[in-house]
């Protein structure tokens, strides 16, 4: 994890908050279940986060983003960079979800089009197919 230039090595939570693109209460959040450490509160003035958190911050981000829950973050984290192996066999998981959940909702999509296909097709002001439908199920 590498340092900016025009960052220092310790950051205030507005600071990391900001540079890291997070809310205050996010970062906050993650102290709570673990995921980054909440540095000790001097007797005067203000906690201040070491650069790397930001890196920490953001890998949290990204793999939310590729549909890791917090809970599967923090396992990834605590694997580190020397668990590959571990860690692709998680990722082929986190796909394999991925793919029953396409599945699904494009299951969910085509009978939606079918009850859309039906309506156009037998609608009137007495009678809606989709409701009927609903009610069926």
């Amino acid at each position: 994890m590498s340092k900016s230039a025009s960052i220092g090595p310790e950051l205030t939570i507005g600071q990391l908050a900001k540079t890291a693109g997070v809310n205050v209460e996010t970062i906050r959040y993650y102290q709570r279940i673990g995921l980054i450490i909440e540095p000790i509160k001097p007797a005067h003035g203000y906690r201040h986060y070491h650069s790397d958190t930001i890196e920490q911050i953001k890998f949290i981000k990204r793999a939310q983003q590729l549909g890791f829950s917090l809970q599967e973050v923090a396992e990834l984290m605590s694997l580190g960079h020397g668990g590959c192996l571990d860690v692709r066999k998680r990722a082929e998981q986190k796909r394999e979800k991925i793919d029953r959940q396409i599945q699904d909702l494009q299951a969910l999509r085509e009978t939606l089009n079918q009850l859309i296909n039906t309506c156009k097709r037998d609608a009137s002001d007495q009678y809606c197919p989709i409701v009927e439908s609903l009610s069926k199920i």
